[in-house]
């Protein structure tokens, strides 16, 4: 159980802020519900308390799973399909999972494959999506908030 003002993860929503947590009624079902504040966006989240553990929320990263996740942006391409659609999929499972290094890994590759190749629009789609989810994660992990953590990002796989 989370309490007001823990940091979590939301799968395919990206990291937010237990603001509150409030009952209510829908479809004539009284449901306590977990309010989370993203800070990317300013939206609110509302999560069903008893459906947690189902959906994959967890709790933020530390600063040594910060440091992998860096080492990960900063790694080498893993070899993908060269078929598009292999790819997506592919890809879409690993920002699905909602494991932060899945999700570097799926940046970084994308990111190197866009300065190499170029992106299709569905695949740049996805790089922003999961960029803004390892953002949104790294601004609450850390004191840099989203543009130093964006650059950061750029520079880690750039660097590569």
């Amino acid at each position: 159980m989370f309490n007001i003002g823990d940091k979590v993860v939301y799968p395919m929503h990206g990291a937010g802020v237990i603001e509150g947590i409030e009952e209510k009624e829908i479809l004539g079902e009284k449901r306590k519900y977990y309010v989370m504040k993203m800070p990317i966006g300013e939206m609110k989240v509302m999560i069903p308390v008893d459906n947690v553990e189902e959906i994959g929320i967890r709790e933020i990263i530390d600063d040594s799973d910060m440091e992998r996740v860096l080492t990960i942006l900063k790694g080498d391409k893993t070899k993908m399909p060269q078929n598009w659609n292999r790819r997506y999929r592919i890809n879409m499972e690993k920002i699905k999972s909602g494991d932060i290094f899945e999700i570097a890994s799926v940046v970084r590759n994308l990111m190197l494959r866009d300065a190499e190749k170029g992106l299709s629009t569905g695949e740049r789609k996805m790089l922003n999506s999961a960029k803004q989810m390892l953002i949104s994660e790294i601004v609450l992990a850390s004191d840099y908030d989203q543009e130093e953590t964006e650059r950061l990002i750029d520079e880690a796989v750039n660097f590569a």
